[in-house]
């Protein structure tokens, strides 16, 4: 076995972590995924310092099975790379390396992470690019939350808690770590995680978090825009929607989010707020059955409530001719309504499709019986499945047994075969204009 990499001390202005023995808490080896168990014990033989982190610790902490299994250790990307060869490293901010196994599963590796925008002081407006290594005390304080920041030592099997999170799960708390006004400032997403896990959990967030989400929700606006719409996309697919929202609501986020749902729910708009809430409600409901929707679906359905707001019309029952100018109208005011979250512009108008054919939909539904003239229509498949996840939220019969349209997937690139004549040469042909690295040759 390779010596071990002594662990960093921790200096007089950090804490010294909290060891949790095994004989103090309920976690084992045992309920770690097997493939987790095989990176962190060939880390371990290799001399090096590696820990189960996060969303893992907290959940078997908690009694429930984690969705991922990350590891965060003292090695390098470059000799993680080399102990597995089913790997590849990703990121551009901060690299990390994704461990293939059987069945699709990906185990994510990272080294340690330096805290430093943890204890930055000035005016900075965003975080700035961080590829720096650091201490394991570094990688637990620069974490977004409490109860994300425990490690699983599976030598000794204790919980190394450096913030507190043990007592926050033992108590329910969502907390952010360190000073809440300056975790936000420098990053505004993670007002958007705290939200997401205290909704998924049933936790409450402290008062000091909550006060700095209600201090700081304009600051979203000045994150990416993919980034927003990948985080709430994984709201929407992640549970506890109804929970959420009334999050959302009660911090102010949601409009910040959804500026186009101002007044939506204003005077007699309750209804709207509650059809709105039991849409999120069958949407988990079905996704827990892993029937996942996509992007475009999940969009239409959460936009119904203000659709019917916006376009009184959709309640008419309207003819086959008058459908098509309605979704342009509603086309439009989607263009507009959704430009700060850069949708596609194909997925807007599959959108206002769907919202236009609802109408259609509601006014032949006898039953299940479809007239036969609509069951030959194309869109008759997704838009008959949009109607009935509709119809359960707006109080009608359960949507059972259906077959949703599946996330898009991304394709991913085939690598090229190595060449088998030889070295590739390190200057180019002669008819080329550049050499290695692009230089040019000498003459």
């Amino acid at each position: 076995m390779a010596q071990k990499t002594p662990k960093i001390p921790v200096t007089d202005e950090e804490p010294a972590p909290l060891i949790i023995a095994r004989s103090a808490h309920s976690l084992s080896s045992k309920d770690i995924d097997r493939d987790a168990l095989k990176v962190l014990s060939l880390l371990h033989k290799e001399g090096h310092n590696a820990y189960l982190v996060g969303g893992g610790v907290r959940d078997l902490y908690l009694g429930k099975t984690p969705k991922d299994y990350d590891i965060s250790t003292d090695a390098k990307p470059g000799q993680i790379r080399k102990l597995f060869r089913n790997s590849r490293t990703i990121g551009r901010r901060f690299r990390l390396v994704q461990i293939f196994f059987s069945d699709n599963k990906i185990i994510e590796v990272s080294t340690f992470r330096c805290r430093s925008e943890y204890d930055i002081e000035g005016e900075i407006n965003v975080l700035p690019a961080n590829n720096t290594f650091g201490s394991e005390a570094d990688d637990a304080f620069r974490r977004d939350l409490t109860i994300n920041s425990l490690f699983y030592d599976i030598e000794d099997e204790t919980i190394i808690d450096y913030t507190g999170g043990v007592a926050d799960l033992n108590n329910s708390i969502i907390r952010m770590v360190g000073d809440p006004d300056k975790r936000i400032t420098r990053d505004p997403v993670r007002m958007l995680r705290a939200i997401r896990h205290a909704a998924r959990i049933g936790f409450s967030i402290e008062e000091n978090t909550w006060q700095s989400i209600i201090r700081h929700r304009t600051e979203l606006q000045l994150c990416p825009v993919s980034r927003i719409r990948d985080e709430l996309l994984k709201d929407l697919r992640g549970g506890a929607n109804r929970q959420w929202l009334q999050l959302l609501l009660d911090s102010g986020v949601f409009y910040v989010l959804f500026p186009f749902y101002q007044g939506v729910f204003d005077g007699n708009g309750a209804e709207r707020q509650e059809l709105l809430a039991r849409i999120l409600a069958v949407i988990e409901r079905v996704q827990n059955n892993k029937q996942q929707l996509s992007e475009a679906f999940l969009l239409g359905l959460f936009l119904i409530p203000w659709a019917q707001k916006n376009f009184p019309e959709m309640k008419e029952q309207l003819k086959n001719n008058q459908l098509f100018p309605l979704a342009n109208r509603i086309k439009i005011a989607l263009d507009a309504s959704l430009n700060h979250l850069n949708i596609k512009k194909a997925t807007i108008e599959y959108i206002a499709s769907l919202l236009a054919r609802l109408t259609l939909f509601i006014a032949h539904d006898t039953d299940g019986n479809w007239p036969s003239w609509l069951k030959k229509k194309s869109y008759f498949r997704e838009n008959s499945q949009f109607y009935m996840i509709y119809r359960e939220a707006a109080g009608g019969e359960t949507a059972d047994e259906i077959e949703l349209p599946a996330p898009e997937k991304k394709s991913r690139r085939q690598r090229q075969a190595p060449r088998r004549s030889g070295r590739t040469p390190a200057f180019t042909r002669e008819k080329s204009k550049g050499g290695i690295f692009g230089l040019r040759k000498r003459k």
